[in-house]
């Protein structure tokens, strides 16, 4: 797996010069639907990431957020070259590239790249997760009491709105405070890495979260649906936490 990763570390290396250095050249923004948008950045951007890994592993299998599926291999690479679009068409320095590989459905490598501030996680199954090659854990905070949590708006699901309204009045009082950044998986990473406690939302595609929650795991964190089921992959709710918030969440959200 150690080839994989050094694979999918070029690809996201190369992806982030290329979309950093076009970020005043966007040259067309399209609605996928309601506040969800592509531009021509992201296109190219993945189509990028999928040449690198495709060069060195041809019989591999994608799924693009941009482009959908490819290739039938039991390998697949779930590419988000752009994860934040709108925080990047705006400006907003918080956005990030996120490619993961499974095999046969779990996630075995994990690359999030956030080219603005030069960050980069890095988990293989088994092995831990790192932030520029250096070990990262999630943190250690008991309970909810001081804990930083971090959310996404279900912008993409307003039927849900009533219900993250209940959940996000369960939550709030309990924690130190809450966070929106606009990007799941940078989310995931900064959990992984301790900088949040825990983070929940609504309503996440594949490409969002299958090499965040693979970093939380490998940083000794707890990934869930709303229900404390593991396989979230299946579910319209993800939670992800050190092991302490994670059981005051899940009590909480129930």
């Amino acid at each position: 797996m150690q080839a994989f990763l050094t694979i999918a570390v070029r690809a996201a290396r190369k992806a982030g010069d290329y979309i950093v250095r076009e970020a005043d050249k966007i040259r067309s923004v399209q609605s996928k639907s309601s506040n969800d948008f592509v531009t021509n950045v992201d296109e190219a951007a993945e189509k990028l990431i999928i040449d690198t890994i495709a060069q060195a592993y041809p019989d591999h299998s994608f799924l693009g957020e941009e482009s959908g599926h490819s290739g039938s291999g039991e390998y697949r690479w779930i590419i988000d070259p752009i994860d934040g679009t709108t925080n990047y068409i705006r400006k907003v320095p918080h956005w990030c590239i996120s490619i993961a590989c499974t095999y046969r459905g779990r996630s075995e490598v994990a690359v999030i790249y956030d080219p603005i501030r030069e960050e980069l996680f890095t988990a293989v199954k088994g092995r831990g997760a790192q932030l520029n090659d250096k070990r990262i854990r999630v943190s250690q905070t008991n309970g909810l009491e001081h804990s930083l949590l971090a959310t996404g708006f279900p912008f993409r699901h307003p039927q849900k709105l009533a219900e993250y309204n209940r959940i996000f009045n369960q939550l709030f009082p309990h924690c130190a405070d809450m966070r929106r950044g606009g990007s799941a998986a940078l989310d995931l990473a900064y959990v992984a890495a301790g900088r949040f406690d825990g983070f929940w939302e609504f309503g996440l595609n594949e490409w969002d979260i299958a090499a965040g929650t693979l970093l939380v795991t490998e940083a000794g964190g707890i990934v869930s649906d709303f229900s404390g089921n593991p396989n979230y992959q299946n579910s319209n709710s993800l939670l992800a936490a050190n092991p302490k918030a994670f059981k005051s969440m899940l009590k909480l959200i129930n």
